[in-house]
């Protein structure tokens, strides 16, 4: 049986691994093992940095409703709850939105919840 060289195959491999660090600082970007490590502990941060920009976001659109709320006195919480009872089914990013960019809209619904409860 024939030998098998595989140096085409490592280098492809490292050339993928570098690849894929670059921007990374001091030997972690030129260096096989480092940048390999330095992939493995980037990747776990990103998975959690997904679920972290999910929550953030949410916290941002109770934070601008609750802003928008405050001029007519009612709490953030009431205002869920009304909109559940009311069967007004708009998620927050949605209702941050239009509290933001459309007054005149939120107002309506605002109106909407007051009228049915």
């Amino acid at each position: 049986m024939a030998r098998v060289k595989r140096g085409i195959l490592k280098i492809k491999k490292r050339t993928a691994i570098l690849k894929e660090a670059k921007g990374f600082k001091w030997g972690r970007k030129n260096r096989k093992k480092a940048a390999e490590e330095a992939l493995l502990h980037a990747s776990g941060h990103a998975y959690v940095g997904r679920k972290q920009k999910k929550k953030d976001f949410r916290q941002l659109w109770q934070v601008r409703l609750n802003a928008a709320l405050k001029e007519d006195n009612l709490k953030y919480s009431d205002f869920i709850n009304k909109l559940k009872k009311s069967n007004i089914l708009l998620n927050r990013k949605v209702l941050s939105e239009l509290a933001n960019q459309e007054p005149a809209i939120f107002n309506q619904i605002l109106k909407e919840i007051k009228i049915k409860l």
